[in-house]
């Protein structure tokens, strides 16, 4: 759903026909605008009449009439490749049969007990460390620093890297537990037949091939997004478990096949040993930056709070996590740095418990873990021109694209109430610094075919590729509708 498109820039140039009315300008006002268009209804100059003309109201009339061209490939091609076999799930395909291929052949060939736990621990390294926020930061940092110069179809390529540590991370991590089965079953037949394996490195084996199914099966999507809150703290308190119990199965298992060497000078030379060092320090290192962070708080209404931090700067594109009870749950937001101002801000709007209490009684302190990390939105800066829509909160990602005038960006952002809910500073401030942003108020002029304003959107500004922040459904829905018809489109994948 989130995938690069391989079209080219022609492609999108029958992508929507705007019809006869066009977006308000700067210099016009609304009612103005639809005065001279004498087959405007009554009812839409009075809605329109009211709306702020900085704000660049668009009336549904301007776009509904629009042709929106056809969808490019058959429906089973192009569902195929948007849909069912996107970037994420390419990458996990890659990994995961490359490892059944291997894994195959050792069943045929057969392998030591101690070959197969090192191919084990290697796939479940691989998955940790394509988790640890280093590791994610230099990632993007090195595959978004293409210049802008470079043709389209390469910068296409390298904004892929933000499916790569989701696709490898659950790729390695189901791998990891099948070498872990064949593992097991070669060291039960190790045991029954007399060998090496002792009884304490056969039950610690069993022991974390339970809780890494037990993680595995509770990262299923489909577990994941109902519940979250279990998902977390399975992910969290099994694995910690899971690691130490690999730390003493290591030991166990050096200690059963050592021969004439020494335990020590066994670990030492073990590649194995070495890995669980590197990945229990990955595991380790954000917990080791745990420390409660000053914040000040900014009520913009009942609905969001903007939240002001000042211990880092982090690049557009980034999120951070927060809590107010670190070991059973954590939130991630996006953070909004503004240029020649210290710090960044984040605004955190109400969608449940936990953020229904920021806002109504908002801390003057709060848990922060690790660094500041990349995320889709970083991708922004490899496009010269780019349309970026954003819808309700999710101007938070959004915003520091718009102050940091790294690319031409044309923004649309669509929720209710806009100035009553974000506050009349963070509206003014994004109109600022981009004045021919188009906020759109869907209280007052109802929900918009998306695809068909976007389009329009595309198709005016002449842009190179859309970015959209928002829920779910409507991420995919706008992804692929520009995907299916040749322009490049980014969303979150919510694989955490």
């Amino acid at each position: 759903m989130n995938q690069v498109s391989s079209q080219g820039p022609d492609d999108r140039e029958t992508l929507a026909e705007p019809s006869a009315v066009h977006m308000v300008s700067d210099d016009s006002s609304t009612s103005s605008k639809l005065e001279r268009d004498e087959s405007a209804p009554s009812d839409i100059l009075e809605d329109n009449a009211s709306l702020s003309l900085d704000e660049k109201a668009i009336s549904w009339e301007d776009f509904q009439n629009d042709v929106v061209s056809d969808k490019k490939h058959g429906r089973v091609v192009r569902n195929l490749r948007f849909k069912l076999l996107n970037v994420y799930r390419r990458l996990f395909s890659v990994v995961f049969i490359t490892n059944m291929a291997i894994f195959i052949a050792f069943c045929v060939r057969g392998a030591s007990v101690p070959k197969l736990g090192q191919i084990a621990i290697a796939n479940i390294f691989v998955a940790i460390l394509f988790r640890q926020e280093y590791v994610i930061n230099a990632l993007f940092m090195v595959l978004c620093s293409a210049p802008k110069s470079w043709p389209l179809w390469i910068r296409l390529k390298f904004c892929r890297v933000y499916s790569l540590p989701g696709g490898i991370h659950s790729g390695a991590g189901v791998s990891g537990v099948f070498w872990l089965i064949l593992f097991s079953g070669q060291a039960t037949r190790n045991f029954v037949e007399g060998g090496q394996i002792s009884v304490p490195t056969l039950g610690i084996t069993y022991s974390i091939l339970l809780l890494l199914l037990v993680i595995v099966v509770t990262a299923y999507p489909a577990f994941r997004s109902r519940r979250h809150d279990s998902f977390e703290c399975t992910h969290r308190f099994m694995g910690w478990i899971a690691v130490g119990l690999v730390w003493a199965q290591v030991v166990l298992l050096n200690n059963d096949f050592r021969e004439h060497l020494s335990l020590a000078h066994s670990l030492r030379i073990n590649p194995t040993f070495w890995l669980v060092v590197i990945l229990t320090a990955s595991i380790a290192l954000p917990w080791v930056r745990l420390r409660k962070e000053p914040v000040q708080s900014e009520v913009l209404s009942s609905h969001a709070v903007r939240l002001y931090f000042k211990y880092d700067e982090p690049v557009p594109g980034s999120f951070f996590r927060i809590s107010q009870a670190p070991l059973t749950e954590w939130h991630s937001f996006a953070t909004i740095r503004e240029p020649g101002k210290k710090g960044f801000s984040a605004i955190v709007s109400r969608a449940g418990d936990w953020t229904s209490e920021m806002i109504a009684n908002p801390p003057s302190r709060i848990w922060v873990r690790g660094i500041p990390t990349t995320g889709v939105m970083r991708i922004v800066p490899l496009f010269r021109r780019v349309v970026v829509v954003a819808t309700g909160s999710g101007i938070g990602p959004c915003a520091p694209h718009v102050f940091a005038k790294m690319s031409d960006i044309q923004l649309l952002w669509t929720a209710p109430n806009v100035r009553e809910t974000f506050g009349d500073k963070l509206v003014d401030s994004i109109l600022e610094a981009s004045p021919s942003a188009v906020i759109y108020d869907t209280r007052k002029n109802g929900k918009p075919d998306m695809v068909k304003l976007v389009a329009r959107l595309v198709k005016e500004f002449e842009a190179e590729a859309v970015c959209i922040i928002s829920n779910p459904p409507l991420t995919r829905k706008v992804v692929y509708g520009m995907m299916s018809r040749g322009v490049p489109a980014f969303g979150a994948i919510w694989d955490s």
